[in-house]
């Protein structure tokens, strides 16, 4: 909106803003106008969620040393989701479709993750939507994120090809084209579902992956800066024609408007860490972690670094992975458990470490994994 009023418009009268057309300016922007909007409204939405008695629900069977947390105002994510979208809004080409695209679905998974708070907010215990109703939905809409890169696709603004990490020339195409040619004609829509389906379980994935991590104060988000940072300089060399051309990556004009918004949800982490930090005013809720999932995954998608996402957000995985052996081992060991308690963080609290060691442990591996993602641009 800024960008389409003070360049588009202005720029031919005041030469001033031609500071405007840098993507880099913009991002910096954006990266700090959404942390000014999580710090000032923050407070106004914290007192809001305690009028409501917008509380968190305790299980009785997590960590004994957690109970004293129950009734700390949650569905904190709406602070976040605005305090993405409003400086993406103000600051980015709104002419690109990529940047709607990352933004409505960031959007569906909010509003997933709003109706399971919600729900439990009514019934006042751990019961929100099942989770065949939570995947339902999941799958819902990342698979319309992939319908609309299909889209994009056969207008020549997107690539179904998959960017493997250290094998810069080998890149299968995940839609089978062959489908369309006779006899098999009437089967066309058949060569989408691969690509269709590996989208769905990737942002699906993601966005589950943050909802697991979200259970200590500040882990997920603090994890999320450094994962979003990581996108941010992704985004914009994949983008860029010297640096894609250098790192030899497939270079996407287009994308680079994504960088304004990996930068809004890096100042609106930041934002939200401030009331988030150990012991927690507010709790980001499954509004949020789904929301910043599906964000990172939906981003990670439109710039072909599907494969580089477990190193990118390297500790969400490792949450995720934790928690499918755990249930993986106690059905098919007679009860038999890996861990002390699943999602990892847990196991680590029960063996002795405080919740503030755990955190601080966390990010330093979340950092550890995003520099890695970062050095495999030239490893290819």
């Amino acid at each position: 909106m800024l960008y389409w009023l003070l360049y588009q418009k202005l720029f031919p009268y005041f030469r001033l803003f031609r500071i405007f057309r840098y993507l880099t300016f913009r991002t910096v922007f954006a990266s700090l106008t959404a942390l000014l909007i999580g710090l000032l409204i923050g407070p106004y939405v914290i007192e809001r969620l305690r009028e409501f008695q917008i509380g968190q629900y305790i299980r009785e069977e997590g960590p004994e040393s957690h109970q004293k947390k129950s009734g700390t105002p949650t569905m904190g994510g709406v602070l976040i989701c605005i305090s993405i979208l409003i400086p993406t809004l103000l600051w980015s080409d709104l002419s690109n479709p990529f940047v709607w695209l990352v933004m409505l679905s960031t959007t569906a998974f909010g509003a997933i993750g709003f109706a399971d708070d919600y729900i439990k907010v009514v019934h006042r215990r751990n019961l929100g939507l099942t989770g065949r109703q939570k995947l339902a939905l999941q799958f819902l809409a990342s698979s319309a994120v992939a319908l609309v890169l299909v889209w994009m696709e056969a207008h020549g603004h997107y690539s179904t090809r998959l960017v493997v990490p250290f094998l810069k020339r080998f890149r299968p195409d995940l839609v089978m084209s062959g489908l369309a040619d006779s006899p098999t004609r009437h089967l066309w829509w058949l060569g989408f579902l691969p690509f269709v389906a590996f989208v769905a379980v990737v942002i699906t994935g993601a966005s589950n992956a943050v909802n697991l991590t979200d259970g200590l104060d500040g882990l997920a988000i603090g994890c999320t800066i450094i994962a979003a940072g990581a996108l941010t300089v992704l985004t914009y060399v994949s983008g860029h024609v010297v640096f894609s051309d250098y790192l030899e990556l497939q270079r996407m004009p287009m994308v680079s408007e994504l960088t304004i918004f990996c930068g809004s949800m890096v100042g609106a982490s930041i934002g939200f860490l401030w009331y988030n930090a150990h012991p927690a005013e507010v709790f980001m809720g499954d509004v949020g972690s789904l929301a910043l999932g599906g964000a990172i995954g939906t981003v990670a998608v439109v710039i072909k670094q599907e494969l580089l996402l477990p190193f990118i957000g390297g500790v969400f995985i490792l949450e995720a992975l934790s928690v499918m052996l755990q249930v993986g081992s106690y059905k098919l060991r007679g009860g038999k458990r890996i861990f002390k308690m699943a999602p990892l963080h847990h196991h680590f609290e029960l063996m002795g470490w405080s919740e503030s060691k755990v955190i601080a442990r966390f990010w330093i591996l979340a950092l550890v994994f995003a520099l890695f993602a970062l050095t495999t641009l030239k490893l290819r």
